[in-house]
C-alpha cells in the first residue's frame, strides 16, 4: 500500500510527464483562463486535483502510474532528499487528514479510497483558498489572502493570473492606481519569490500563464523574475504541448527583444516546424504567426498557410477576423486565405466589434489586399447603423477607408452633414482628420459643399490660437485641395516667422513642407477669385526637373490616330511645376489636330485649342472608381485655369485594350462630338 501512495505522490509531481495519457480533459479542466484562445472567461475556473486524479477510472491511473516507473526516475526512499520527504509528508498528511472513517484509508480498496477522499476534499484547505481567491475583487485582495494562507505552487501561479484578470477591464488610470498599490504590498515580494523558487517544478502551463500574467501586470522584463521565467520555459520548451507553446507565442509579442528572449523564440520557431502539421487548432496558429512576424523565414510562412489553408472548413467569423491581423503581423498576403475570411466578415459584419473592424481594415492597407466588396459591405453597414456611432468613431472608419484609397460616399455625405450641422462635435485631431481624408478622396457633398468648407474653416479659426504651424500647413494644404481659400489661416501660416520655422524643418519634414507650400502657392495663383486677398508673402518654390514618363502603348495609339508625330508633343514641362504625358493642338472646336511647327500662337490664342493627356496609375484614383483622387483633380483644374481641355487616361486599363480599342477611346476623348457626324469617318486630314 505504501507503494501505491508513492506513486500517487509521484504522479502529481510528474503529471505534465503523461498529461496525454490521462486524456484532453485535463488540460481544459486545470486552466483558469486561456488568453482569447478559448471560449473560458471566468477568472478562475481550478479544479480540485485530488478529485480530478479519483476520477480517472482505475485502468487509467494504473497505466499512468506504470509509465512514471518506468519512464521517469524514481526517488526511493534512499535516494529521496530531506526536502522531497517532508513535501511527501505534507502531501499525504493533507489526502489522509481529518478523516471521520473509523478505517484508515490507505488499507481500503481503491473504489473506497476514492469515495472518501472525494468527499473530504470538498472541505480541504487548497479548495478553500480557491473559494477565497473567487471573492477577491483587487490585487491587493489577492495578496491580503496570500500573506495569510500556505499557497503551493498551483496557488502561486493562479494568484498572478487572478490579479491580471481583475486589473484586465479596468481603465487605464485605475490599472496605473491598482498596479501601484499591488507593487508596494507586502506579500507581493513574497509572491515573486515563491514563483521563481517552484518554476522548475510548475506543471508547465502554469509556467506559461504565470509569464504571461507577471508581464501584463507591468512587471519590468529586466527583472530577476521575468529573466528566471524565460530561462525555464528554454529548459522545458520540449514538454509544452500546442495550447503552452501558443501562450508563449503570445507572451513574446508584447516582449522586447533580449538575449532570453530571442532564444526562447528561436527554439520556439524550431520546435513549431516540427509541430505545424498537427496542429488544427486555428487560434493557436494564429498566435504563432503573430510571434515569428515578417522575421519569419519564407518557408515557414508557407508552412502556416498551408495548414490553415487545410483548416479552412473550420474557420468562425471570430477566426476570420483574427486572420487579418494575423497575416499583417507577418507581411504575408495569401488570397486565398483572406478571400475566404472576407466571406466570413461579410456574413457576420453585424457582430463584429468596431474596434475589430478597424482592425480588419488597416490590416488590408499593410497586406495592400484590395477587396471592394469587403469594403463596400463595412462601409453599407456602418451607413446603416449610423446611430450607434460616434462621430469620432465615424471619422476613424473614414480615415481607415482612406489609407485603402476607399471612398464611401454615402458615409461621407452622412459625416459632413454632421459636422455642417455641429462643427464643435470635432476636435483638432478630428478636424485635421476630416480635412485629410476629404481632400485626398476629393470629395465634398453635392448639395452643401460651401456651406461644408465654411463649417470645417470656422472650426479651424477657433484653434488659430493654439495650432502648430505643421498643423496649420496641413489644414490649410487640405482646404486648397478642396479649392477653398481660408483667408485668416493662409494669412497666419505665410508669416514670415512661420515660414522660416516650417521651412527649417530636417530631412523628409522638410520636403514635405516645401511639397505643402508649392500647392498652397498654387492655388493662391490660379483658384483665388478676384475679390481674394491674397497674403503679401509668397512661397515660391522652383520647379523640378520634368519627369520623362515612357507610355508606348498610348503613344502608339495617338500615332495611328492622328498619323504624324508632329502632331503631338510629349513630356511637356509647364510653369507652376506641372508635367504633361502628351499635349495636342486643336482647332477651337477640336475637330482637327494642328501640326505643332504651324502653332507659334500664344497659350490664350482664342483660335486654338489645347489637349493635355494625362495619363495615371491606379494609385491616383478612388479604388474601385475612375474618381480621381484630390492631387490630381487639383491639377486637373489648374491645367483648365491655364486653358487646357483635359483627357485623363487610366494608364493601366488602357494597356488592357487592343490597338482598335485604344485608338476609339482616344478618338471619342480628343475630339468634340460633334466633330464627327457619321460613324464612318474619314481621317484623312490627319492621316
Amino acid at each position: 500500500m505504501n507503494n501505491k501512495v508513492g506513486y500517487l505522490i509521484r504522479t502529481i509531481r510528474h503529471l505534465h510527464v503523461c498529461g496525454s495519457k490521462l486524456g484532453p480533459s485535463f488540460r481544459t479542466a486545470m486552466r483558469t483562463y486561456t488568453l482569447g484562445i478559448s471560449r473560458h472567461k471566468s477568472a478562475i475556473q481550478s479544479v480540485n486535483l485530488r478529485g480530478f486524479l479519483l476520477n480517472v477510472p482505475p485502468c487509467r491511473l494504473e497505466s499512468s502510474l506504470r509509465l512514471l516507473s518506468q519512464g521517469v526516475p524514481v526517488y526511493s526512499k534512499g535516494d529521496a532528499t530531506a526536502q522531497e520527504q517532508n513535501a511527501t509528508k505534507t502531501l499525504l498528511d493533507e489526502h489522509v487528514q481529518n478523516s471521520s472513517s473509523a478505517v484508515d484509508p490507505l488499507e481500503e480498496d481503491r473504489s473506497v479510497v476514492e469515495e472518501n477522499l472525494v468527499v473530504k476534499s470538498e472541505r480541504s484547505q487548497p479548495q478553500q483558498f480557491f473559494d477565497d481567491l473567487k471573492k477577491c475583487t483587487s490585487p491587493c485582495d489577492v495578496l491580503d489572502l496570500v500573506s495569510k494562507s500556505a499557497i503551493s505552487e498551483k496557488h502561486c501561479s493562479n494568484c498572478f493570473t487572478t490579479m491580471w484578470m481583475l486589473t484586465k477591464k479596468l481603465s487605464e488610470d485605475q490599472k496605473h492606481y491598482e498596479k501601484q498599490l499591488m507593487v508596494e504590498h507586502p506579500a507581493f515580494m513574497q509572491l515573486c519569490q515563491r514563483l521563481m523558487q517552484e518554476s522548475r517544478s510548475m506543471w508547465c502551463d502554469d509556467l506559461v500563464y504565470s509569464l504571461h500574467a507577471v508581464l501584463k501586470l507591468g512587471v519590468p522584463q529586466n527583472t530577476r523574475l521575468v529573466q528566471t521565467l524565460l530561462r525555464v520555459c528554454q529548459e522545458r520548451l520540449n514538454e509544452f504541448d500546442d495550447r503552452c507553446l501558443s501562450v508563449v507565442a503570445t507572451t513574446l509579442v508584447t516582449m522586447e527583444k533580449s538575449r532570453n528572449v530571442d532564444a526562447l523564440q528561436a527554439g520556439l520557431q524550431l520546435l513549431v516546424e516540427q509541430r505545424i502539421p498537427k496542429i488544427s487548432n486555428i487560434f493557436m496558429l494564429q498566435s504563432m504567426m503573430k510571434c515569428f512576424g515578417k522575421d519569419a523565414p519564407l518557408s515557414l510562412k508557407r508552412k502556416f498557410e498551408d495548414r490553415v489553408l487545410k483548416e479552412l472548413d473550420h474557420l468562425t467569423p471570430l477566426n476570420a477576423q483574427h486572420m487579418f491581423s494575423a497575416l499583417a503581423a507577418m507581411s504575408y498576403c495569401s488570397m486565398p486565405i483572406l478571400d475566404a475570411s472576407s466571406n466570413k466578415i461579410i456574413e457576420s459584419i453585424p457582430g463584429i466589434p468596431f474596434w475589430q473592424l478597424i482592425r480588419v481594415l488597416k490590416s488590408c492597407s499593410i497586406l495592400r489586399y484590395r477587396n471592394v466588396v469587403l469594403y463596400s459591405a463595412i462601409a453599407n453597414y456602418v451607413t446603416s447603423a449610423i446611430y450607434m456611432w460616434d462621430t469620432k468613431q465615424i471619422v476613424l472608419f473614414l480615415s481607415a477607408f482612406e489609407g485603402l484609397r476607399f471612398r464611401p460616399v454615402e458615409l461621407m455625405d452622412i459625416l459632413a452633414e454632421k459636422v455642417t450641422s455641429h462643427p464643435e462635435s470635432l476636435n483638432l485631431k478630428d478636424l485635421l482628420c476630416v480635412l485629410r481624408v476629404y481632400s485626398l478622396l476629393n470629395h465634398v457633398p453635392k448639395c452643401q459643399n460651401q456651406e461644408f468648407l465654411e463649417s470645417l474653416n470656422g472650426a479651424v479659426n477657433k484653434y488659430l490660437t493654439r495650432i502648430s504651424n505643421v498643423d496649420l500647413l496641413k489644414a490649410v494644404y487640405s482646404f486648397c485641395i478642396l479649392e477653398y481659400l481660408p483667408q485668416p489661416a493662409l494669412s497666419q501660416l505665410l508669416q514670415e516667422d512661420n515660414l522660416n520655422e516650417l521651412l527649417k524643418s530636417d530631412g523628409l519634414n522638410k520636403e514635405q513642407n516645401e511639397m505643402m507650400l508649392h500647392c498652397v502657392n498654387m492655388c493662391l495663383e490660379l483658384d483665388s477669385p478676384p475679390s481674394f486677398t491674397k497674403p503679401a508673402t509668397m512661397f515660391i518654390k522652383k520647379p523640378s526637373s520634368p519627369l520623362v514618363s515612357d507610355l508606348p502603348e498610348v503613344r502608339e495609339a495617338l500615332l495611328k490616330l492622328l498619323g504624324d508625330e508632329r502632331m503631338f508633343q510629349q513630356n511637356i514641362q509647364l510653369p507652376h511645376d506641372y508635367n504633361i504625358d502628351f499635349e495636342i493642338k486643336m482647332d477651337a472646336n477640336r475637330k482637327k489636330a494642328l501640326p505643332v511647327t504651324e502653332v507659334d500662337d500664344p497659350a490664350d490664342a482664342p483660335d486654338v485649342q489645347r489637349v493635355a493627356v494625362l495619363c495615371a496609375p491606379p494609385s491616383a484614383f478612388c479604388f474601385g472608381t475612375r474618381h480621381p483622387r484630390g492631387k490630381l483633380a487639383m491639377k486637373m483644374r489648374h491645367l483648365k485655369a491655364l486653358g487646357y481641355h483635359v483627357i485623363l487616361v487610366h494608364y493601366q486599363e488602357f494597356k488592357k485594350l487592343k490597338n482598335e480599342e485604344a485608338i476609339e477611346c482616344l478618338k471619342g476623348e480628343i475630339y468634340s462630338v460633334d466633330a464627327f457626324p457619321v460613324s464612318d469617318v474619314n481621317l484623312q486630314d490627319n492621316i
